[in-house]
């Protein structure tokens, strides 16, 4: 078991100094980071319980050992760059403190919680969470919230807008979960917390080290620590039409596109000119469609805005640039191991227009686009599962120039570094 908060309520970070927070329990034992299922499968799940019905699978994790603990928790969330919040609940009474935090005094022993967004970023060993969910594509995913809570810590019921997956780690916490209603009430009991009205539970459990809770989108839930206990929240981005159009929107803007004014060759006569007519609608829809269909201009839009992380990353830049003879002085070394910025997005999108045998396709990784073929796939698709190379496992894949030029772009870029 982890020593209590109280323990460390002077604690000032041990991820210091400040170059070393990336991958901060780099020595900690190796997670269990398959999902046990029991009687249901991946595909079973997705067809039955994805977005449509939460799910407790209990000793889903064998043995689960928390990739960061309180201590270091504690740590992230004296940070500046990182979002952190307290949420305490005393006689009834919401309160909200966002960090950073200087010491943790004041709260005592009971009734609060911590919650570091995206610690995952920080943490190399939290970022391995995510392979138990690789039967998702990666660009769904956002980050992996931590909290710890004190006996009676919660943030009450309330809802949220996205699926997550939440893990239990050290301790117990008893969940409730419901379904959609609509007839649930909106609470503000503070200016920074939203809260539901009373719900009839469909779940109802304590959770223990290594459980497994799925919720849907907008199914209320309420967690309530039994003592002092770590929550693991993997959550899935899932943008709005008004963000996607708002988004796409300022890069029209930004580049100077889409600056073809409505064409209006074929116009026939006019009958009743103080109408809109149907016909004239359509013309317009399919007018700003186009832009859409547009996959010179679609691909790079969307590609960079689902790489792009909305929380802080600890870029690695080299003191010096990287270029093929520094590269090779790496090589050399065998201890060397090439590493990802935790909790970096990255993904690759192939090119289906013309020529299909060209087999070219874009790597993006945190919103920075890499044209790739079949000569830089192999090579392109490790960077993209984001494992920890090998000097070996380099040398195999620096096969010809456009690898080497890649490789060293994405180092110089800070996206990946040498340990």
């Amino acid at each position: 078991m982890f020593r209590p908060f109280s323990d460390i309520l002077s604690f000032k970070a041990l991820v210091h100094p400040r170059t070393s927070m990336n991958g901060i329990n780099k020595e900690r034992k190796k997670i269990m980071q398959k999902i046990h299922w029991g009687d249901l499968t991946p595909e079973q799940f997705l067809k039955d319980y994805w977005q449509k019905k939460p799910l407790l699978i209990k000793g889903a994790f064998k043995d689960f050992t928390d990739p960061i603990d309180a201590n270091e928790l504690a740590g992230l969330a004296m940070e500046s760059e990182i979002e952190s919040r307290i949420i305490a609940c005393n006689n009834n009474e919401w309160q909200v403190e966002h960090g950073p935090f200087k010491s943790f005094d004041k709260f005592g022993e009971e009734n609060w919680t911590l919650l570091v967004q995206a610690v995952n970023n920080w943490s190399r060993d939290t970022q391995s969470l995510l392979a138990a969910v690789d039967f998702l594509p990666q660009w769904r995913i956002d980050d992996v919230m931590v909290s710890f809570s004190t006996p009676n810590g919660g943030v009450g019921a309330h809802l949220d807008q996205y699926d997550v997956f939440i893990v239990q780690g050290e301790g117990k916490r008893r969940w409730q979960v419901g379904t959609p209603d609509s007839s649930l009430q909106l609470l503000l009991p503070h200016p920074d917390l939203k809260q539901v009205s009373t719900f009839a539970p469909v779940i109802d459990e304590v959770t223990e080290a290594g459980d497994l809770l799925y919720i849907p989108p907008n199914h209320p839930h309420k967690g309530v620590s039994i003592e002092n206990s770590m929550n693991f929240s993997i959550g899935f981005q899932a943008p709005n039409n008004q963000e996607l159009w708002s988004a796409f929107a300022d890069k029209l803007i930004d580049e100077n596109l889409g600056e073809a004014r409505f064409p209006d060759k074929a116009r026939s006569l006019t009958h009743r000119p103080e109408q809109l007519e149907q016909t004239d609608i359509e013309k317009l829809k399919v007018f700003m469609q186009a832009q859409l269909d547009d996959d010179n201009l679609f691909i790079p839009f969307i590609g960079k805005y689902l790489t792009q992380n909305h929380h802080a990353l600890e870029i690695l830049m080299p003191v010096s640039p990287i270029y093929s003879e520094q590269l090779s002085d790496i090589l050399a070394e065998a201890e060397n191991t090439l590493v990802p910025v935790s909790g970096i997005k990255s993904l690759i999108i192939p090119i289906h227009q013309g020529d299909e045998s060209i087999e070219r396709s874009y790597l993006y990784i945190n919103g920075e686009s890499f044209l790739i073929d079949k000569e830089t796939i192999a090579l392109a698709t490790c960077l993209t599962k984001q494992q920890t190379l090998t000097t070996e496992k380099v040398k195999s894949l620096i096969i010809n120039l456009k690898n080497e030029k890649l490789l060293t772009n994405v180092l110089n870029m800070g996206l990946w570094y040498v340990e």
